[in-house]
C-alpha cells in the first residue's frame, strides 16, 4: 500500500529525497550513469568538465552511501573500478525526465507570456 501523506510529510520527504542528489557534481554524475551506463572512474572523470578528482571520489561515495550507485571493484592488475545505478538510482530516472519537462514548460510559458506582452508577471503585469 502507498505511504499516505500530509502536507508537512509530503514537504519533508521531498525534501529528504532532494538532499539525495544536491551538490554540483551529483546530478552529472547521475545522468552519465542512468540507462544502464557502466563508466570507469576515469571515464567520469572525463565527460564532467571541471570536477576534480577528489570530489568525484566524494560524490561517488555518497551516491554509493546513499544506495543510488554501486561500485564495482574488479580483482586483477592493474584495478579497475566501475560505477553504474543501482535499481533504486535507475528508478530516478523517470523523475528526472519529468523535472526536465516541467522545466521546459516554464520556458515555453515565460517566452509565451514575452510574446503576448504580459512580460512574464501575467494577466495583470503594469509598468512603473
Amino acid at each position: 500500500m502507498r505511504k499516505q501523506y500530509t502536507a508537512i510529510s509530503a514537504a519533508t520527504d521531498a525534501e529528504n529525497a532532494f538532499k539525495l542528489v544536491e551538490g554540483r557534481w551529483k546530478l552529472a554524475i547521475l545522468f552519465n550513469l542512468f540507462g544502464g551506463q557502466v563508466k570507469r572512474f576515469s571515464e567520469l572523470e572525463r565527460a564532467i568538465p571541471g570536477i576534480s578528482q577528489k570530489m568525484l571520489i566524494q560524490q561517488l561515495r555518497q551516491l554509493e552511501l546513499d544506495g543510488l550507485v554501486k561500485r564495482i571493484v574488479h580483482q586483477q592488475v592493474p584495478p579497475k573500478v566501475e560505477y553504474c545505478m543501482t535499481d533504486w538510482g535507475q528508478a530516478l530516472c523517470p523523475a528526472m525526465d519529468a523535472l526536465l519537462k516541467w522545466s521546459e514548460l516554464r520556458e515555453e510559458m515565460t517566452n509565451k507570456d514575452y510574446q503576448d506582452g504580459t512580460g512574464g508577471e501575467g494577466s495583470n503585469a503594469s509598468v512603473v
